[in-house]
């Protein structure tokens, strides 16, 4: 597909039922982070690959998933959380 412009690049990237990851490449790095921040992904590169990172959150959108695994915000991906009540007389 050919972007008539950046808007529309946006708007082709986003029209896609599934967002696990998504790179934007661009020698202007401001442009490539307010690009990137834009699109429906799980996860947004600007000049890389796509790439997990054990330190990094893991997951997609829409069509990709919910959730996180991996870092901080994956740790609750794991757990199943009780409830436990005791009533005191």
């Amino acid at each position: 597909m050919i972007a008539e412009n950046e808007d529309h690049a946006i708007q082709l990237a986003n029209d896609c039922p599934y967002g696990l990851g998504s790179t934007v490449v661009s020698k202007d790095l401001e442009r490539g982070e307010r690009v990137a921040r834009q699109l429906e992904a799980g996860m947004s590169f600007v000049n890389r690959p796509t790439t997990p990172f054990a330190q990094l959150p893991f997951g997609g959108v829409k069509g990709s998933g919910y959730g996180r695994e991996q870092s901080e915000y994956g740790f609750g991906a794991f757990m199943n959380i009780r409830t436990v009540y005791v009533a005191k007389h």
